[in-house]
């Protein structure tokens, strides 16, 4: 959505093989005043509703040229030469980058990268506010398995946030959250809680962390796993795990990092991101475990909607039952 045009991917492109911080700061400069109209325009359309922002999420090599043309654009903006650029690219490659450079690691390597996207943020409130909007952002940090690894980017952007709202004399507030998306997480959830104002549980990652599973390689043996024997399968699981979520699995996961979280935050505000959010029997398992809200794609909405009412409507009927009486006493 951000980077959805040439101009934006060409800013990221630049802010990639860019060879020294100052080069770096420079390219997130032309990226700031896109992100900050962005942003402007989200809190307009959802005056008076909260707004949670991820941070940057996805290992850099997803944003680089992909093939002679974008390298030749890439260099006639930068000036370094189409070598370096396919030597950068190259040092870019992962072996393995859903576990590798992505999330809050790389504004941990690179901390200009979060500056950037909070300057974004909270200056599109400032000038939201101070045009009637009702802003209520929520930053969200990605991919933490650390209270310590969270805290340095807390602190990093509050700080910044506050001296931006302090400048404009702005009342504007915010939260700033984690995804919960890696076992050792949900197993932290405590510690974290320390620091974080909000849960959002990023269920996508945490289910192939769980099971070790690949979303994008399973389904080459993932049927054989979820057809019942009578089908030809083994009835392993009783649904594909990454359309319902594996509530005796990564539900214990979920169920433990919300109580241990609550256990040192009392309002912490816990919901779920990703496929789950938008399937029935994944949604009322979250209003079971106490969540606040569930978020999944569009077209799903309208399922998670009937499903968090009929999952709300039957805790009502069942927790307005009166309680059995006591039978009598046989003499």
């Amino acid at each position: 959505m951000f980077f959805d045009t040439e101009e934006r991917r060409l800013a990221i492109q630049e802010m990639i093989v860019s060879e020294s911080v100052d080069a770096r700061k420079a390219a997130l400069g032309k990226l700031l005043p896109i992100q900050q109209k962005d942003f402007e325009g989200i809190f307009k359309a959802m005056n008076g509703k909260p707004v949670t922002i991820r941070l940057i999420d996805p290992p850099l090599h997803e944003f680089t040229p992909k093939d002679e043309e974008g390298v030749q654009k890439l260099s006639k903006v930068t000036g370094i030469s189409p070598e370096k650029i396919k030597h950068r690219c190259e040092q870019l490659h992962e072996s393995n980058p859903m576990l590798g450079h992505r999330g809050c690691r790389l504004c941990i390597t690179y901390p200009e990268i979060l500056d950037m996207q909070v300057t974004a943020i909270i200056n599109a409130a400032i000038v939201c506010a101070k045009a009637g909007v009702k802003v209520l952002p929520e930053i969200m940090i990605p991919l933490t398995i650390d209270k310590k690894e969270l805290s340095i980017q807390e602190q990093q952007a509050r700080t910044l946030a506050n001296g931006l709202i302090k400048a404009a004399k702005s009342k504007v507030k915010y939260m700033i959250g984690t995804m919960i998306e890696i076992p050792r997480a949900a197993l932290l959830a405590d510690r974290i809680a320390e620091v974080a104002e909000f849960f959002s549980f990023g269920t996508n990652d945490l289910t192939q962390m769980a099971l070790g599973l690949s979303r994008d390689d399973a389904g080459r043996f993932l049927p054989v796993y979820v057809a019942s024997e009578k089908d030809g399968g083994k009835g392993i699981f009783q649904a594909d795990p990454f359309q319902s979520l594996d509530q005796d699995g990564v539900g214990m996961l979920v169920k433990m990092g919300i109580e241990k979280g609550r256990s040192t935050r009392k309002d912490l505000k816990v919901g779920i991101c990703g496929e789950h959010g938008g399937e029935a029997a994944s949604v009322k398992f979250c209003h079971k475990v106490g969540m606040n809200y569930v978020s999944c794609s569009p077209f799903r909405v309208p399922i998670a909607r009937l499903a968090a009412a009929q999952a709300a409507i039957a805790d009502k009927a069942v927790k307005g039952k009166p309680a059995k009486k006591a039978g009598k006493k046989r003499k």
